[in-house]
């Protein structure tokens, strides 16, 4: 969030605008879209911004959406790369489903050191309670990597709406308790 504008002249008298960047309220985070056609640029990503939004919204810098494959191996890499990066909380959207191309529930589970099972149902719960039935068929996880709280969404835009709702309050607890912050 860009917040206050004070100008100064420059040397040759236009006025030179100055920013402060609000320090993020609740981490950084990064985006992992899985989808075969963004991955390979033949269709435009829709979920990625919407997510950044929300994310944004609830105080998290987003330090980049990054598109892959649905590829085992190129979700573990971006998935581990966030990791590595130092992000708080690092999101993947698709891939969580029942055909044999949803893997990343599967490349996600290699990349935990632990399992948080109660965040994950409630986020197919109340994906369900509001009409997203990818929600309620996700086989998406929630856990932790390092210090990074790692999440799968279900694509569909209800999905990431009701699961963002339902996640946003969770993580800040979850990012607090691991850098040792308790609020």
């Amino acid at each position: 969030m860009i917040y206050g504008h004070v100008g100064y002249p420059a040397a040759s008298g236009t006025t030179v605008g100055i920013m402060e960047i609000e320090s993020p309220l609740s981490g950084r985070a990064l985006v992992v879209i899985v989808d075969d056609r963004a991955a390979h640029g033949e269709s435009a990503d829709s979920i990625g911004p919407l997510v950044t939004e929300l994310l944004s919204e609830a105080g998290f810098l987003v330090d980049a959406t990054v598109a892959v494959s649905a590829d085992e191996v190129e979700i573990r890499n971006a998935l581990n790369t966030a990791v590595i990066g130092g992000v708080d909380l690092v999101i993947s959207v698709g891939g969580t489903g029942v055909s044999p191309r949803d893997v990343t529930p599967d490349a996600t589970a290699a990349v935990l050191d632990r399992e948080i099972p109660g965040i994950s149902e409630a986020l197919r719960s109340s994906g369900l309670a509001a009409g997203a039935l990818d929600a309620g068929l996700s086989r998406g996880l929630v856990g932790v990597s390092g210090s990074t709280l790692v999440v799968n969404l279900a694509s569909s835009r209800a999905a990431v709406r009701d699961g963002m709702a339902t996640l946003t309050p969770l993580a800040s607890q979850v990012i607090g308790q691991l850098s040792g912050i308790e609020e």
